[in-house]
């Protein structure tokens, strides 16, 4: 039945069945929902995703189901939940709750109190099941507060190690209170450093996309300069930024051995090196065969703006499949050591995250005859920008398949019990948290119970 079909009997039926259409077919789309969702969890727990170079679910979903990002993360969130929750995701998938019900109950539920709180939604109206999450998720953090705040004293740290490749790793965590004050040393760092690279650089060249990461990495380290010196700013900027790095030219251009690491520093694989001289000045250097520098070139090969410009224009967005991230560096499709050129036709703009992914991922890249990028998995299974379905879907509709499953949706299946009551928010919340706490000191009993003692026989 198509559209139009659709369309002309819903005009022949009277308000009373249309009411019946309405709601009955809203529980067969609350349960279809629901297997839906378990689908997406399972896809999120292998990581199916990750084939097709995404950097999430939420990702896939939005390029492959034309979801909004802010709707996919939630969906997934959901989907995880109700992996801990069996009553939610029993009374889900019979069409007895719907999504909007669910997904509030995910943020508040607990194997503990999810019996009470499936009650509630299913004799009160979608308003008051929002307003006792709310409330819930009050008495949920004033419930745990001081217990965390001493987790969380206890638990602060700092610690740091050298990683194989000579990066500095580190992680730390201190009290909200003490965040502060570092947070805002970096803030105040990452200002003047922010000013005084603005001074000294080309205000054409500056990207305002720079990761957030990568900035408060800069003012960490300036801060630590900061203590161990007071020449800070006398030192240039190019002294501060300034990365060199040294690769043999046919190393770059075809993974023979050579040299390829960063000066005085570790050794990096040439498909990084291909990757930062993308969007990178270069200079050349002749080397005698011990490797001392015999000449320098003045010349330098970097994107000029206005090729950035143009590029940026064309793009818009990163071009790899589904990724909708502004672009941050800029690809060369045939790489300038295998001869390939800087010229329009032969660059493409991505994002940080899948320029990482062609080079060192080993996904492939190539331009179609209207100039347009196309791309293949590690595989060399082409991505298309519009995806096909590999396999068709079982047959049946939703309330084909629901009966399939043995689910038996009535006209009120997803309505409410509600009567028109009023909801005692102080009764339902302290309810609901009886419960939790109730569950909070089993646990913790069980956990202080001495373990069995287990019986050997005695030695001889």
């Amino acid at each position: 039945m198509d559209v139009r079909e659709v369309s002309e009997r819903a005009a022949c039926l009277p308000l009373e069945r249309l009411e019946v259409e309405i709601t009955t077919q809203a529980g067969h789309l609350a349960a279809a929902e629901c297997r839906w969702l378990s689908f997406v969890a399972e896809y999120d727990r292998r990581e199916g995703w990750a084939q097709w170079g995404c950097w999430s679910c939420a990702m896939w979903l939005g390029w492959k189901c034309g979801i909004a990002r802010r709707s996919a993360q939630e969906k997934v969130r959901v989907a995880r939940a109700l992996a801990e929750l069996p009553l939610i995701t029993a009374e889900f998938s019979r069409g007895r709750l719907s999504y909007s019900q669910v997904r509030a109950l995910t943020r508040v539920a607990e194997p503990a109190t999810e019996a009470g709180l499936v009650e509630i939604a299913r004799n009160g109206t979608v308003a008051q099941l929002e307003r006792l999450v709310r409330g819930m998720r009050f008495c949920i953090r004033r419930d745990d507060e001081t217990e965390e705040a001493n987790a969380r004293h206890e638990g602060r740290y700092l610690s740091y190690h050298y990683d194989d490749d000579g990066s500095l790793v580190g992680s730390f965590r201190v009290d909200p209170e003490e965040a502060a004050i570092i947070v805002k040393a970096l803030e105040a760092v990452e200002k003047v450093r922010s000013a005084e690279r603005t001074a000294v650089e080309d205000p054409e060249t500056q990207r305002a996309d720079d990761p957030v990461g990568a900035r408060r990495a800069d003012a960490f380290v300036a801060a630590m300069e900061s203590v161990l010196a007071d020449d800070l700013r006398e030192r240039t900027g190019g002294d501060r930024y300034l990365t060199v790095v040294h690769v043999d030219a046919e190393t770059l251009a075809g993974d023979a051995d050579g040299r390829c690491q960063v000066e005085n520093g570790p050794a990096l694989v040439p498909e990084t090196a291909r990757r930062l001289a993308c969007d990178a000045g270069l200079v050349t250097m002749l080397d005698d065969p011990d490797g001392n520098p015999l000449a320098v070139s003045r010349k330098t090969r970097t994107i000029p703006v206005a090729l950035r410009r143009a590029v940026n224009a064309r793009d818009e967005r990163c071009t790899f499949p589904g990724c909708d991230r502004p672009i941050a560096e800029i690809h060369h499709v045939e790489h300038y050591a295998r001869g390939g050129q800087t010229v329009l036709t032969n660059l493409v703009g991505v994002c940080k995250f899948h320029h990482r992914c062609v080079h060192e991922g080993g996904y492939g890249i190539g331009l179609a005859e209207d100039g347009s990028a196309r791309f293949t998995r590690p595989d060399g299974g082409a991505i298309d920008p519009s995806p096909k379905t590999v396999i068709e879907p079982d047959d049946g509709g939703i309330e084909a398949r629901n009966r399939d499953h043995a689910i038996d949706i009535a006209r009120d299946t997803i309505t409410t019990n509600w009567c028109g009551d009023g909801l005692d928010l102080s009764l339902a919340t302290d309810g609901i948290m009886v419960d939790r706490r109730r569950a909070k000191e089993l646990d913790l009993n069980a956990a202080e119970e001495p373990a069995d003692q287990v019986w050997a026989p005695p030695r001889d």
